[in-house]
């Protein structure tokens, strides 16, 4: 890795993975009609099929992150690359619902094995400071990417090939980074290679927790959000969140150690990660939806409508990270949450009219990517006994804004659809005035998730921080010794 030939090889094929994975919380959207069709999936339950990935993904990115840190980075890269190309394979010959949300949920596990292993070797592999940032750009620009080209490239699969090649696409890009892995990559480990505890039961209390109060807020605009079973169905989300709480305290080794959260800015990074991913997320998912339901376009016109975002999106990644380096992380993401709530604030009034403002959303919340990962890499610093666990805290940072996808995927979804419902029960009769509506209220309250980011970002980072990294990137040397 000492010439910049082999690490620029390296990043391409970390890179290369971070896009698949990133695209795989998309690239289902633009199929979702035709996946329902051809596996008899409910209109309510096609949610499933992009949140048990995404679930599964968040929920045990933290428990990828200590896999990789304890048993080597590029062995669990490789594990979980391998175990997602099996998963694709698998979905893509699904002949049921539960076949393929099973299949998903195995693709979303490889994923969060894979992506904190593959962020750790890029930040170990490059020097901190404007080398890191550069990489770091690169890294957010095929990242942001990916949400928008999935959407693309799903379209142009399922009209040409079929629904099932937007899973079939996965497996021969797995096969080559499992290939080519061992030849371009170095292998590394945590320091504290005796201390192997893996604190699984946490994994999974936390995981099936989140699943639970997804489905919950998912069902309750059916079955009503003042029903016995909802209420009950939330309670036990909570107690099995709760019980993740009180694993971590008592467990020697944590998941999640909370003494990581004493670093305030990384503190605030979830939070506001958290929010974010509430309202960028489910907008592909909406949006495809508005485009084929009430636009009436087909599968191909509907992802080809993606493509100005998809460039824009790559531009604005590529750009934030100079942007941080320059101005530092705080005011780069500020300013990119307010342009996400301010997309949203235009709403289209009628069927036809999607708000103009969708189209300044690639410039906002993916802004936000470089710094957030900075910060999540610095807590090896920050927090004492921590310094050693830089896979642990790449794996908070990303798994924050995973479930805040995923939650936010299951309110703005129940949000359309109640109040679809209730237009429907005022009177409307035009199914696609009532679909507008819906979708329309579904953006705002994602706008307004925007705004409370931008406001948490504002109050809760440190200005010192974001100042004396952009300072530190600048020199090209880090902001403080790794010792």
């Amino acid at each position: 890795m000492s010439s910049p030939r082999a690490k620029n090889l390296a990043l391409v094929l970390l890179a290369l993975t971070q896009f698949v994975v990133v695209i795989d919380a998309s690239i289902t959207n633009v199929a979702l009609p035709s996946i329902g069709k051809a596996l008899d999936i409910d209109q309510d339950s096609l949610s499933w099929v992009v949140n048990s990935y995404t679930l599964v993904f968040g929920g045990f990115l933290l428990l990828g992150g200590r896999l990789a840190d304890f048993f080597g980075r590029r062995r669990m890269f490789m594990v979980g690359m391998a175990l997602f190309g099996v998963a694709s394979l698998a979905g893509g010959f699904a002949q049921s619902e539960e076949w393929l949300i099973i299949a998903r949920a195995f693709q979303g596990l490889g994923a969060a094995i894979a992506s904190p292993a593959a962020l750790s070797i890029v930040t170990r592999t490059f020097k901190e400071g404007s080398e890191r940032n550069r990489a770091l750009g690169v890294w957010g620009a095929v990242a942001g990417a990916g949400g928008a080209a999935g959407v693309l490239l799903g379209g142009i699969l399922t009209q040409w090939a079929g629904w099932e090649w937007v899973l079939f696409v996965n497996v021969p890009i797995a096969a080559f980074v499992v290939w080519q892995a061992p030849k371009r990559l170095l292998e590394s480990k945590a320091e504290e290679e005796s201390e192997r505890t893996l604190d699984i039961p946490g994994a999974v209390a936390i995981t099936a927790g989140l699943a639970l109060l997804v489905y919950t807020l998912v069902d309750a605009s059916s079955i009503g959000w003042g029903s016995t079973e909802t209420i009950l169905r939330g309670v036990a989300a909570l107690a099995l969140i709760a019980v993740f709480v009180i694993v971590e305290l008592r467990t020697k080794k944590p998941l999640v150690p909370f003494s990581i959260f004493r670093n305030r800015t990384l503190r605030a990074a979830n939070i506001v990660g958290i929010l974010t991913g509430m309202s960028l997320f489910s907008m592909f998912f909406l949006i495809t939806l508005y485009l084929q339901q009430v636009l009436g376009q087909d599968a191909l016109k509907a992802g080809l409508s993606y493509l100005p975002l998809s460039v824009s999106i790559v531009l604005a990644a590529g750009l934030a990270g100079q942007l941080v380096t320059k101005f530092g992380f705080k005011p780069v993401l500020v300013t990119g949450l307010m342009c996400r709530r301010g997309a949203g604030v235009v709403q289209p009034d009628q069927p036809g009219r999607l708000l103009p403002g969708r189209r300044a959303r690639p410039f906002d919340a993916r802004r936000y990517r470089p710094g957030s990962v900075l910060r999540a890499g610095d807590d090896r610093r920050h927090v004492g006994h921590q310094t050693r666990r830089g896979g642990t805290g790449l794996g908070l940072i990303n798994t924050s804004q995973q479930i805040g996808g995923a939650l936010g995927l299951a309110i703005l979804a129940s949000i359309a659809n109640t109040s679809t419902n209730d237009a429907f029960s005022s009177g409307v009769t035009d199914k696609a005035v009532a679909l507008t509506q819906g979708f329309s209220d579904a953006f705002l309250v994602g706008a307004c998730f925007a705004l409370v980011g931008a406001i948490a970002a504002a109050l809760l980072i440190s200005s010192k921080d974001s100042k004396d990294h952009a300072e530190a990137a600048q020199r090209g040397e880090p902001e403080a010794s790794d010792a």
